[in-house]
Formats: structure tokens, C-alpha cells, sequence
């Protein structure tokens, strides 16, 4: 998981999310939601800053399976991931990563 976090937060989203594929294959229960939501925030972020993608449907569906998870899971602020892809959605140059909480 940890090369995948390190290509997310360095803007490498296509990268990021082909490296989360491995781990998502063999996760069950809620770490599959959980891998499952990094892969579609990862899409939703190349989708937009490489295809020019306005619809941000990837975030919605990532939201999906985040939303069965508690409010941090696999020690990640899963509430200050959701606002950083969000602002990161909006505004280019924006990297969020996958923050632990304070």
C-alpha cells in the first residue's frame, strides 16, 4: 500500500492506482472498500487533470465504498482525504495524501 500512497500524494494518480490493483484483488470486507475508494479517488484525479474530466464521477463512486468505512481506517483521516481530493478536484497543483489523524 505504501508505494501506492507515495505516488498519490506526489501527483501520480495513474501510477497510484495501477499500484493499489495488486493489493485490491487479494482484500476482503472492508479493506476491499478501502482499496477500492483509493483506486477511484486516484482515478477521479487523473480523469481530471489528464482527460480534463468535469463530471468527478469516480469521486462519487469512491465515496461509496468509503462511506462503509469508519471515520479512519487503515490510518488514514478518511473525512480529510474526501476534502483534499475535493479541493485537489478544483483547484490545480494540489496533491492530497493519505494523512493520518492529527
Amino acid at each position: 500500500m505504501l508505494p501506492g500512497a507515495r505516488l498519490f500524494a506526489a501527483g501520480e494518480w495513474w501510477e497510484a492506482h495501477e499500484a493499489w490493483e495488486g493489493p485490491w484483488m487479494t482484500a476482503t470486507g472492508d479493506e476491499r472498500h478501502f482499496v477500492q475508494g483509493l483506486i477511484l479517488l486516484a482515478a477521479a484525479l487523473h480523469k481530471r487533470w489528464h482527460h480534463g474530466s468535469l463530471t468527478h464521477r469516480n469521486y462519487h463512486k469512491a465515496l461509496l465504498h468509503l462511506d462503509r468505512l469508519p471515520p479512519e481506517y487503515g490510518g488514514v483521516d478518511l473525512a480529510r482525504l474526501r476534502g483534499e481530493v475535493w479541493a485537489a478536484l478544483q483547484q490545480a497543483g494540489l496533491h492530497p495524501a493519505l494523512s493520518a489523524p492529527d
